[in-house]
């Protein structure tokens, strides 16, 4: 069984623990057989799912407070489960993030029912060719025309490309240079000139895709926040959501780190158990302490959020690096201590091996998070 006694920590409230408790029974229920070789399909049920159970809430508040713990919480326990159901919950918080933090009432009370009960299934549009984490590189155009804006060029690796309901989509508005001519507005498919140009395959399967815009026309109601606002809009939502790719990226931890255990418990060498050996108790030493340091700079980071932080920025890199970096080691050595079966095709920690690798790069990779931090630990410094 999985350690549960982090839970006491004093980052938690009742209300958290009781979510563990409710999430944990849902996961073990529903996560056991989810079909991974038709993802679109796979997606849909299990946003459908996670809606009809409530949890899918926690991702749309009207009055702009995501609970971080919570959301940090559900997406480590349902990544320990299966991925994919990680996936599905994740993305309907960071594709109505712009809504629930900076959107309008009529928005909010558009889209916040239907994506919370699981009737719409939520994007992110940022990434672009030519722009990953350089956001202000963004050369997508939305050109103000009568009383609305048509919008030109391509997006790509978007979460739910081709599956979403709807999209939040950055452009270039033009109200001044780089970062501060950005705006977002609110896509749907059914809109003329929206096109899925290409599906993206992918080791670890997800619904990914490359839009293209060709002269896709938007109300100015479609506009969320102020015009310019979008860079703003954008960093506010990945300094919320980047914490929980750092859990999402513990609970891959936590379950290879129940895999090692189980294995060199049970597999013999010499007479004894795996376990007996002091080479491998040193790795599981050092993947216990990983998962522990990992699971202190996410909570750190939540509580720190959820307490009234206004930005979280450098807790929140810290985390992911940190969580996403380790849970690697951590997989890795679990593979190792798994011998020949850890390639295998099948084995939970051949899975977990695919599935963990994408957290280092999106949402920021690894060394992007490294320049956050620095950039962030001078500014302290130079203001102290």
């Amino acid at each position: 069984m999985s350690d549960r006694s982090y839970l006491g920590w004093p980052f938690f409230e009742d209300r958290h623990r009781e979510l563990a408790e409710a999430v944990e029974g849902w996961a073990a229920t529903h996560l056991g057989a989810v079909d991974h070789h038709n993802v679109d399909a796979a997606c849909r049920g299990l946003v459908a799912g996670l809606g009809e159970a409530g949890f899918l809430d926690l991702t749309g508040a009207e009055d702009g407070r995501l609970d971080l713990r919570s959301l940090c919480l559900m997406r480590e326990m349902l990544a320990r489960h299966d991925g994919l159901a990680d996936f599905a919950f994740a993305m309907q918080g960071l594709g109505t993030g712009a809504i629930s933090l900076f959107g309008s009432d009529a928005q909010k009370a558009r889209w916040l029912p239907e994506t919370r009960a699981g009737r719409a299934i939520a994007a992110f549009a940022l990434t672009e060719p030519q722009s990953g984490s350089d956001v202000a590189n963004s050369t997508m155009t939305a050109v103000e025309d009568g009383g609305g804006y048509v919008l030109n060029g391509e997006k790509t690796w978007i979460s739910n490309g081709g599956i979403a309901d709807l999209y939040s989509v950055f452009a270039r508005t033009g109200e001044g240079p780089g970062a501060k001519g950005l705006s977002c507005f609110l896509v749907t498919p059914d809109m003329a000139g929206l096109e899925v140009v290409e599906r993206l395959e992918v080791m670890a399967p997800h619904p990914l895709a490359r839009l293209r815009f060709s002269d896709v026309r938007v109300p100015k109601a479609a506009m969320v926040g102020a015009p310019g606002a979008g860079f703003r809009i954008a960093m506010s939502v990945l300094d919320v959501f980047r914490s929980t790719v750092a859990a999402a990226a513990l609970g891959f931890a936590r379950r290879a780190l129940d895999e090692a255990l189980a294995r060199v418990t049970a597999r013999q060498i010499g007479g004894a158990a795996l376990f007996e050996l002091q080479m491998v108790q040193g790795h599981i030493a050092d993947m216990a302490l990983d998962v522990d340091a990992a699971a202190l700079l996410v909570y750190r980071a939540a509580w720190a959020k959820d307490s009234g932080a206004p930005r979280i920025t450098r807790e929140a890199a810290m985390a992911k690096l940190f969580a996403t970096d380790q849970a690697q080691q951590v997989i890795d050595r679990a593979v190792q201590l798994h011998g020949g079966d850890g390639v295998r095709s099948g084995e939970v920690v051949e899975r977990l091996y695919r599935d963990i690798r994408a957290l280092r790069i999106y949402e920021g990779a690894s060394d992007v998070q490294r320049v956050v931090i620095a950039r962030q630990t001078m500014a302290a410094h130079l203001g102290g």
